[in-house]
């Protein structure tokens, strides 16, 4: 798999179609259950991903699959190769139960264990983000397709993104004390890496728990437009962690570098 931006672009059409039956359960109502781990899942999470999951082995048949809602059945496949997609079929299930809008469709490419492409489709605001090749672009509201790249600092200082729903405003607290911040901007799912991939935030300090899934796409789309991931000691996110339920460590993703120097990382982000 060595054109990445062609799959990405190819893979566009997948990612809508998913978006499109969530909307058909988002304006009627979906069933809500709850998985054994209690976070819960709807018809929504799982039709659609029956639906990726379909159409990735017909347009890259022989690469593994990792889902969300798979994995919550059991369904693990070999990916000891380091290749395989990640799919969160329905990112910020909690934002769709509750009336937001701020739930995605996340496809994501990892290649050695490295995201390398990723799509992510926010349907009820109809934003679509994109990246492979190493260039990520943005199209809005079905407007034309454009290149985005994260910005610098502005004067003004720091514009945060953090979780809508989840982690610990004292953590947080803790963890911006000392930086010069000009807005701190709540969002639900993986559009948070999109807002610093397309230069309007510049650093997302996660201090809860996540999955692969929730941010291989992000970090793939971040990556392609200047941005980094690190965990709070300055490492590369690792990924492909069947073992250990594909939970990540707590991260700092960041857009320029002034947005969180390097003699920052490997402190915990102090």
């Amino acid at each position: 798999m060595t054109d990445t931006l062609k799959l990405a672009r190819d893979l566009i059409p997948v990612a809508r179609e998913a978006g499109a039956i969530e909307l058909k359960y988002y304006n009627t109502g979906a069933e809500i259950v709850d998985k054994a781990d209690g976070s819960p899942v709807t018809i929504a999470d799982e039709e659609a991903e029956k639906f990726i999951t379909a159409r990735l082995r017909e347009i890259a048949p022989g690469i593994p699959i990792i889902g969300e809602e798979a994995v919550a059945a059991g369904t693990i496949p070999d990916i000891s190769a380091g290749t395989f997609f990640l799919v969160d079929p329905l990112d910020g299930t909690k934002e769709f139960i509750t009336g937001g809008g701020d739930f995605t469709v996340n496809i994501a490419l990892l290649v050695n264990n490295e995201p390398v492409m990723g799509i992510i489709y926010a349907p009820v605001s109809d934003e679509l983000y994109f990246a492979g090749g190493g260039k990520a672009f943005a199209v809005i509201k079905g407007g034309p397709e454009k290149p985005i790249s994260i910005r610098g600092v502005p004067k003004d200082g720091l514009t945060v993104v953090a979780s809508k729903r989840h982690g610990d405003p004292e953590k947080l607290a803790d963890f911006l004390r000392g930086r010069k911040v000009d807005a701190l901007i709540n969002r639900s799912s993986s559009l948070k890496f999109c807002a610093m991939a397309a230069g309007e935030a510049d650093l997302y300090p996660r201090l809860g728990p996540t999955c692969e899934w929730d941010i291989a796409a992000g970090e793939a789309i971040l990556r392609a437009a200047g941005g980094q991931t690190v965990t709070l000691e300055g490492k590369p996110m690792p990924y492909g962690k069947a073992d250990r339920k594909f939970l990540n460590p707590e991260f700092i993703a960041f857009a320029s570098n002034d947005a969180y120097p390097a003699d920052k990382r490997g402190s915990g982000g102090k």
